[in-house]
C-alpha cells in the first residue's frame, strides 16, 4: 500500500515539535507501507508578510528521521486568499504526488489541507481519508472556510477524528456516520512510563520535597493559564510548598509574565522553555500532578503522556479529555473557573496515587494508533476494489 500524506501538521525546520501526533503515527505506519508526506507551505509576498510570520522561513530541503517528507510552497495572501488556499495547495503539489503514484491519500487538518487532498485524490482517482485534529473544526476562521470545511467532511471517503466528542462535532457539520470513526491519540510508551520522582527532580534541579504541579504546552491563554496562575495564588495560602512549572513557549508569554507579577506568585510559578520529548518525560516524572485547564481540546497528548507516566491529571471537562480520564486518575473541572481548579489541585495533591495502576489502565502507544489507522486505510481501499 502506497500512502501519500498531505498535511501541514508535521515537523519543520522552524518548528521541529509541530504535528507531533501525526509524526509519531506515521513513523510506525511507514514500517508497514510505502509512505511519503507532502507538506504544502503557503508563501506570502515579502511586503505583505504579517509580523506573526516574520522570521518563518522553512528549509524546503529539510528532512525528518523515519518519515519521507517533501515541503512544497504555494502562493498565498494573508487572510484574503484563505478560501483559495486549498485549491492553490492542490495545484502546487499535484505533480509531485502523481509521481509518487499513491494507492490512497491520508490527510491531517480538514481545511485547507483536506480540501487540497480531495482535489488531488479526484485528479488521481484514489480515495482520501481525512483526520480532524480538533482546532480545524473548533476554530474555523470565517464562513467561507467553514463552508469548505463542511464540504470536505461530506466528500471524504472516510473521516477519522481524535476523539468521540470531535466526531460528534463533525457529524453535526455533515460528516457521514457510517464513514467516520474516532481514533484516540497515544504516546511513546518507551519514554512515558512510571519513573522515580526524586531522581527526576534531581536531574531537573528542582525542589525534591516540594509539591510539583506541571503544565506542558503552548503559552496560550486559551489553555487556561491565567486561571492556573490565579489558582496558584489561592493554593499557596493553604499549601506553601506547592510550585507550578509551566513548560513551553508561545505568543502569550508576556501576558502570563504580567499575570504572575499581578498575582504575586513569582516564587510559586516558574516558566520553563519548551524542551525535547525526553525532557518532557522527565517533567512528567517529577510532577505530583499534571494539569491542563484548557478552554477547548481535541485529544490532548499531554494528558495521555501524563497518565502513561502514572501521574494524576487535573484538566478541564472539555472536548475529548473526559474520554481519557475520570476521578480514578485525577479530576475534571469546568473550564475558565479558577476556584474549581484550586479545589481540584488541592484534592489531588492531598490524595495518594498509585503510578503503576494509573499507567496500567491508561497507556496507549503510537503503535496502537498506527494499527487503527492502517486498518481503516485498508478497509477504504478494499471497499473501492
Amino acid at each position: 500500500m502506497r500512502v501519500a500524506v498531505i498535511t501541514r501538521y508535521f515537523p519543520t525546520s522552524q518548528e521541529p515539535w509541530a504535528g507531533h501526533s501525526a509524526y509519531q503515527t506515521l513513523r510506525f505506519l511507514t514500517k508497514h507501507c510505502e509512505l511519503k508526506v507532502f507538506y504544502p507551505e503557503s508563501q506570502y509576498p515579502k511586503f505583505l508578510t504579517p509580523r506573526s510570520r516574520a522570521g518563518r522561513s522553512l528549509d524546503f530541503n529539510h528532512r525528518i528521521s523515519d518519515v519521507a517528507v517533501q515541503y512544497i510552497p504555494y502562493p498565498a495572501l494573508p487572510a484574503v486568499s484563505r478560501p483559495l488556499n486549498g485549491w492553490a495547495a492542490a495545484r502546487s503539489i499535484l505533480s509531485d504526488v502523481r509521481r509518487f503514484r499513491p494507492d490512497i491519500i491520508l490527510n491531517y487538518i480538514v481545511y485547507p489541507d483536506g480540501f487540497a487532498a480531495l482535489r488531488v485524490g479526484k485528479a488521481l482517482g484514489v480515495p482520501v481519508v481525512v483526520i480532524a485534529i480538533g482546532s480545524d473544526l473548533n476554530r474555523i476562521p470565517d464562513p467561507f472556510c467553514g463552508a469548505l470545511t463542511r464540504q470536505v467532511l461530506r466528500r471524504t471517503d472516510f473521516l477519522i477524528t481524535v476523539s468521540g466528542d470531535l466526531r460528534r462535532t463533525a457529524l453535526k457539520m455533515g460528516a457521514d456516520v457510517t464513514r467516520s470513526k474516532a481514533v484516540l491519540n497515544g504516546c511513546d510508551t518507551s519514554i512515558f512510563y512510571p519513573r522515580d520522582t526524586r531522581e527526576a527532580r534531581r536531574l531537573l534541579r528542582i525542589d525534591e520535597d516540594g509539591e510539583a504541579i506541571v503544565y506542558v504546552g503552548r503559552l496560550d491563554v486559551a489553555k487556561g493559564l491565567r486561571e492556573l496562575i490565579e489558582a496558584m495564588a489561592r493554593l499557596r495560602v493553604e499549601r506553601p510548598r506547592a510550585h507550578c512549572y509551566i513548560v513551553g513557549d508561545g505568543h502569550d508569554k508576556s501576558i502570563l509574565v504580567e499575570a504572575i507579577a499581578r498575582q504575586g506568585v513569582g516564587e510559586a510559578v516558574t516558566l520553563v522553555p519548551s524542551c525535547p520529548t525526553d525532557q518532557v518525560a522527565l517533567w512528567m516524572a517529577a510532577a505530583d500532578l499534571v494539569t491542563l485547564p484548557s478552554y477547548r481540546e481535541g485529544c490532548p497528548n499531554v494528558v495521555i503522556e501524563a497518565l502513561a507516566s502514572g501521574r494524576p491529571v487535573v484538566a478541564s471537562d472539555v472536548g475529548g479529555i473526559p474520554e481519557l480520564m475520570d476521578d480514578s486518575s485525577g479530576r475534571l473541572v469546568p473550564a475558565n473557573d479558577a476556584s474549581a481548579l484550586t479545589i481540584a489541585l488541592g484534592e489531588v495533591l492531598s490524595q495518594q496515587w498509585d503510578p503503576a495502576e494509573i499507567s496500567g489502565r491508561h497507556s496507549r502507544s503510537w503503535s496502537d494508533v498506527s494499527y487503527d489507522v492502517q486498518k481503516i486505510l485498508e478497509q477504504v481501499l478494499s471497499s473501492r476494489s
